[in-house]
């Protein structure tokens, strides 16, 4: 497959965004037009785990830390992945769309008082749309819920570019690209790591507290906050459905995580996570 951008998408099939009805390939190349794409044709790439943790690091705010995000390489299964989907395994439901097919930049509020972290993009959730939990069920349970808290503009988001805002609220993921199956490898979670790395380091000043979306946001959250050298509990604080823990930045700032069942549908299907669950623990946020 060619890269984003290159002679490999030109003989792909174009078709209409949902909401503006501009042509796209699939996957999208940066810098083409698509609604919220933070990246341009000249984005830095990175294509391997050093170039992500150089790049991550160097990000000198949030704008270019999204940008970087969005066309990071750096882990080929994970790329294959999303591409294929994006290519030949598209949705029924959504064979008429054109297909994001690259790492799900972080979405909201660049000076955030709550950072969401969820585990990673889903296969034709992010990766069609290019927002974070945007055209799935999981998106419509988080986003409803940010509405209900105040965070949210609307109580759904549907596609890029249909009018949805965050304010006082950021949402990033542990893993930025669509995993195989939804499980990312320890690796693939590690050199990843270094955006959540930055995220937490850029949105610190203002941040009051993080709500990680299940034990591998929980778990990614303390390793970053650990390799900021910030204090973190020890041992280290086991995940729950509300559980809580103050993590303190290398500036002596207090940082409250607190933790909810992921709003998979294997959790709201279920009931093990309900409307009253999510809405109890972002009311103490």
């Amino acid at each position: 497959m060619g890269e984003p951008g290159g002679p490999g998408h030109d003989r792909q099939e174009l078709l209409p965004h949902p909401v503006t009805g501009r042509l796209f390939p699939s996957p999208v190349p940066p810098g083409t037009g698509w609604p919220g794409d933070p990246a341009a044709e000249d984005t830095p790439v990175a294509r391997t785990r050093a170039a992500a943790a150089r790049l991550a690091r160097t990000a000198p705010d949030v704008e270019e830390l999204d940008a970087r995000v969005s066309v990071c390489r750096a882990c080929p299964r994970l790329v294959r992945w999303r591409e294929e989907v994006a290519t030949g395994g598209k949705r029924a439901s959504f064979a008429d769309q054109p297909y994001w097919g690259r790492p799900g930049p972080g979405f909201g509020d660049p000076h955030p008082q709550v950072l969401v972290v969820g585990l990673a993009p889903a296969a034709n959730g992010t990766n069609r749309t290019g927002r974070m939990f945007t055209g799935d069920r999981s998106g419509d349970w988080i986003y409803a819920a940010l509405h209900r808290a105040g965070f949210a503009a609307e109580p759904h988001s549907v596609a890029s570019g249909d009018g949805q805002r965050l304010s006082g609220a950021r949402i990033v993921a542990a893993v930025r690209c669509a995993p195989p199956a939804n499980r990312p490898s320890p690796l693939e979670r590690d050199t990843c790591g270094a955006w959540l790395d930055r995220d937490l380091a850029l949105a610190e000043p203002t941040l009051r507290s993080v709500l990680a979306l299940g034990a591998i946001a929980w778990t990614a959250t303390l390793q970053s906050a650990r390799r900021l050298g910030w204090a973190v509990p020890r041992p280290a604080p086991r995940f729950g459905h509300g559980a809580e823990t103050t993590l303190v930045s290398s500036h002596g700032k207090a940082i409250r995580l607190l933790g909810s069942y992921h709003v998979s549908q294997q959790n709201t299907f279920t009931g093990k996570l309900t409307e009253a669950m999510l809405d109890a623990v972002l009311s103490r946020l």
